[in-house]
């Protein structure tokens, strides 16, 4: 389930951002100061929250009738020791929410909660994540849930490409980075996998209107299409009008949600009909054109 309610948040009202100064964090941040939004971005270096001190520093920022985003994580998790510490954040922060009226919470967690399915996923599908990644995103999600009732909204977004992604992670932005260099595009394999990719800009467009909104439930943020790593990287070749060559590579273990990992887009489409990620083609020329 997810709706908006029929109220926006006002002038006097505020957004704290807990885990700012990141890939998705700094494009919600620009739309929030378009919007003349105010908001108070905290960076790790100011609020570790795997620190219990940091309870301190909550309980003095955060007030009754803020909004607040948690985008805060050690990701992706690959160790026992990197769930633990995303545990302790959200226990942490929620022990300072308990003693606050806050007006709203959005809670940026991840796709890798769902189980793998032939059928296309939705916010309905089965939560029994097979990575540690998923398994951290879950809990927290419990541990929010218990909370916050209904005045939390969740948001799972699939792979994410976007302009200054820190992370040069397999996929669109690291095959760019290479295409702007004339430089060989490595795949796994023959990048026959299929997945789902979300532009940067819609995920932070859907952010914001659900902070405006006070949106609240479960909510995928997806393009609904599924493509192949090999057509992505010819796609990125083809707009940059680089020289790169695709390479194909032996794959090392088993290919990821056996190589096919689509989404229905129903409820997001229904809420933001608009997103350029709806449009495969459009969304790869724009993100090949801004980032050049």
């Amino acid at each position: 389930m997810f709706k908006k309610k029929n109220f926006q948040i006002n002038k006097k009202s505020r957004v704290i951002i807990l885990g700012s100064g990141g890939f998705i964090s700094s494009q919600v941040e620009k739309k929030l100061k378009k919007n003349k939004t105010s908001f108070i971005a905290l960076k790790r270096k100011k609020a570790d929250l795997t620190k219990k001190n940091s309870k301190k520093l909550l309980k003095k920022i955060i007030k009754d009738n803020d909004s607040v985003l948690f985008i805060a994580a050690r990701a992706p998790v690959k160790t026992k020791k990197m769930l633990n510490d995303n545990l302790k954040m959200a226990k942490i922060t929620t022990s300072v929410l308990k003693q606050k009226k806050i007006r709203h919470f959005i809670y940026i967690s991840s796709d890798a909660v769902y189980s793998d399915i032939k059928k296309p996923i939705r916010e309905k599908s089965k939560t029994i994540p097979n990575s540690l990644h998923g398994i951290m995103h879950i809990k927290r999600e419990n541990i929010f849930k218990k909370i916050l009732k209904n005045k939390i909204c969740i948001i799972r977004p699939t792979l994410i490409f976007g302009k200054n992604d820190p992370h040069n992670g397999y996929g669109p932005n690291r095959f760019l980075r290479l295409a702007k260099k004339n430089k060989e595009i490595k795949l796994f394999g023959k990048g026959e996998e299929r997945r789902d990719h979300i532009f940067l800009n819609d995920v932070s467009t859907v952010i914001v209107s659900c902070i405006k909104n006070c949106s609240i439930g479960t909510l995928n943020v997806v393009s609904g299409k599924v493509i192949s790593f090999k057509n992505l990287a010819k796609m990125i070749i083809r707009y940059s009008g680089s020289s790169s060559k695709i390479i194909n590579t032996i794959r090392i273990g088993k290919m990821p949600h056996n190589g096919y990992r689509p989404f229905n887009p129903y409820l997001l489409r229904k809420n933001f009909p608009k997103l350029l990620s709806y449009s495969t083609n459009k969304v790869f020329r724009k993100f090949t054109k801004d980032s050049i």
